[in-house]
């Protein structure tokens, strides 16, 4: 009898390059699953750009991994989900996992103090999602929160590392443990931050865990997949897809750092503008 299962693929969208730190979770954890990463770099940074911006660009991304059938859609990119997850729950076929929660779960999760800092875009920071999803995680913890709109270009360019890397994230990261010396957890509140995990890790010292939303994601997808009997057949093979809507070249410069000889080939392709998009 032929094992059952759903061999249709995961699909896993962001801005840009950074929702590849939760792809590359979803593959260790579930190496049977076959994926689609949408990667939006042409229009990427989404944390400086307007709410309603963000939701239009989101749903655009949505509709086109939607249209390749996936079972399941993670927005593998934080001011995506903190503007746009509730629009796109409502536009999807399939069922959808954002980021925040999973991370804000990890935190509380790590923190013995109850004293929580988040970095993150400006968007996800101003729209307040981190700080509300601790606190429902557990009403105890103080959160301070960070926009750090610098990082992401940082990222999309490659530098991941050295000298200009440590110095623009001491600039950040110092005064904002100064200013709250018991602050044990640092959440990195954006899919592209754990790609500058270890020079965070060195500035903020052993004394501060620092925890993001990929391993939990990955978590929750495993348990979605479970409960709807939605697991791919072990048989089947995982083939994954990886696209662009900005230059290949850039893109696959920083994806080699986490996937090398693992990553597929990356696609340029092009996202239709939707009708209509609902606004606050």
């Amino acid at each position: 009898m032929p094992e059952r299962g759903d061999p249709r693929p995961i699909g896993v969208f962001d801005s840009g390059v950074g929702g590849l730190t939760v792809l590359a979770e979803l593959r260790r954890r579930l190496p049977q699953e076959p994926t689609i990463y949408l990667g939006d770099n042409a229009r990427a940074p989404y944390g400086p750009r307007p709410a309603d911006e963000v939701r239009r660009f989101t749903l655009e991304a949505v509709d086109w991994l939607l249209a390749r059938d996936v079972k399941l859609l993670v927005l593998a990119c934080n001011t995506a989900t903190a503007r746009a997850l509730d629009d796109v729950r409502a536009r999807s076929t399939a069922p959808v996992l954002g980021v925040v929660r999973p991370g804000a779960v990890a935190a509380t999760a790590a923190t013995r103090s109850r004293r929580v800092g988040v970095i993150a875009t400006a968007g996800t920071v101003e729209s307040g999602a981190y700080h509300d999803a601790i606190v429902e995680a557990d009403a105890a913890t103080t959160v301070a929160q960070l926009a750090t709109p610098e990082l992401v270009p940082m990222v999309e360019s490659g530098i991941l590392d050295g000298r200009r890397a440590e110095s623009v994230l001491r600039a950040y990261l110092e005064p904002m443990l100064a200013a709250d010396p018991g602050m044990d957890t640092l959440l990195l509140g954006c899919t592209h931050y754990p790609l500058l995990r270890e020079p965070i890790e060195r500035i903020v010292g052993h004394g501060v865990a620092v925890v993001d939303s990929a391993f939990t994601t990955a978590l929750a997808a495993e348990d979605l997949l479970d409960a709807l009997g939605a697991r791919a057949p072990r048989a089947a093979p995982a083939e994954h897809r990886i696209a662009t809507t900005g230059e290949v070249a850039a893109f696959v410069a920083v994806a080699d750092r986490l996937f090398g000889d693992r990553l597929p080939s990356v696609e340029s392709v092009r996202i239709e503008p939707v009708a209509s998009v609902p606004l606050d």
